[in-house]
């Protein structure tokens, strides 16, 4: 008996275990993740319909045909059954039928680029409310969030109303990663000179782990962050809060910021600069730095000619004396000098657009 009751023990383990697990994909508090939830459920229980009777028979033809069981009927010769073939090609094509329709619906339904059409089942987003614009900048190892409605910003902690949609404005500085909220939606990639998006909302108030689903380099572990799901009082209070302990987030400051560090605590911002996320995407913060835009603008037009030149940096605007915002080769590249580090910036300007 006390080998019986280890065996017993052991089966129990895995119960043991999984007892203080938070099921957070099977339980979100979102709408979103709910749905996403719902779908795995569903596809694991329509591939069970296949994979339990399989088991089930390999099993029972292992035992009912073992060597020893003289009873069982013995037919080396058998090579067909109609009724068999149907039911091991029919079952299969019925699931995977079901499946393809299950996805094509909800790849359209749970779209992260779709603006929500419901709240939560039975109530839809109503006309008046607008939804909160977050923009996320994923850094070395710790995470951005502007609210250019509300002109704040934090590192490591995000707020939002309950029952209001969210809009994920998404970004990476350096490196790839994902943003991660399990209770809220599913993960989306943040990439370098790249904006992703996401919609979502969270129906419950709550304090939610959010994360970096892809790895980064060595302070991935540590890039998390609180996600507080709160009333809408709470949230304009939380607002509020940024405004009076943060500091401001220049262009300087976030380059101060982007540098890699580990761990970092939260801080606020109780302002931030015009279009500083726009700057981010086209990666042109430091102005000394053509925006991706205007080098995209420029590749369309066909380039800078035949000249060939090497680089090229935008004027800044200078509204004051009525200058626009213009750009110069900065640089002439050529057989003898191809990386073009002989030309004077002082006699550079050989080209305004």
């Amino acid at each position: 008996m006390p080998p019986l009751k280890n065996f017993r023990g052991l089966l129990l383990l895995p119960l043991a275990l999984l007892a203080g697990c938070d099921m957070v994909l099977f339980n979100a508090s979102g709408d979103i993740a709910r749905q996403q939830g719902q779908l795995i459920v569903v596809s694991t229980v329509l591939m069970l319909l296949i994979i339990v009777p399989v088991i089930g028979l390999t099993i029972y033809f292992a035992w009912r045909y073992r060597q020893t069981n003289k009873e069982a009927n013995y037919s080396p010769d058998w090579d067909h059954s109609t009724e068999l073939e149907l039911a091991i090609w029919g079952a299969p094509l019925l699931i995977i039928i079901a499946l393809g329709a299950i996805t094509w619906i909800s790849t359209h339904t749970l779209d992260p680029y779709r603006p929500l059409r419901r709240i939560e089942p039975g109530r839809p987003v109503p006309s008046e409310v607008k939804p909160l614009t977050v923009e996320v900048v994923a850094l070395d190892w710790k995470w951005l969030f502007i609210y250019p409605e509300q002109g704040i910003a934090t590192v490591n902690e995000l707020a939002a109303p309950i029952d209001r949609p969210i809009v994920f404005k998404i970004t990476a500085s350096s490196v790839m990663n994902s943003f991660f909220i399990p209770a809220l939606a599913g993960q989306i990639y943040a990439m370098p000179g790249m904006e992703t998006k996401l919609n979502a909302v969270i129906n419950k108030p709550g304090d939610f782990e959010g994360f970096s689903a892809n790895y980064s380099g060595a302070g991935f572990s540590g890039m998390r962050f609180r996600f507080h799901g709160v009333s809408e009082p709470d949230f304009q209070a939380w607002v509020q809060k940024s405004k009076t302990a943060g500091g401001a987030l220049t262009r300087a400051a976030y380059l101060e910021l982007e540098r890699p560090s580990e761990r970092e605590p939260v801080r606020r911002f109780a302002s931030v600069e015009p279009d500083l996320y726009h700057a981010i995407v086209n990666r042109c913060v430091d102005r000394n730095k053509m925006c991706m835009e205007q080098m995209m603008a420029i590749d369309a037009d066909g380039g800078l000619g035949k000249v060939g030149a090497y680089n090229v940096s935008p004027r800044p605007w200078q509204p004051e004396a009525g200058i626009p915002p213009r750009t110069y080769v900065t640089a002439m590249c050529s057989v003898n000098d191809p990386a073009g580090l002989s030309l004077p910036l002082s006699t550079a300007r050989i080209r305004e657009e």
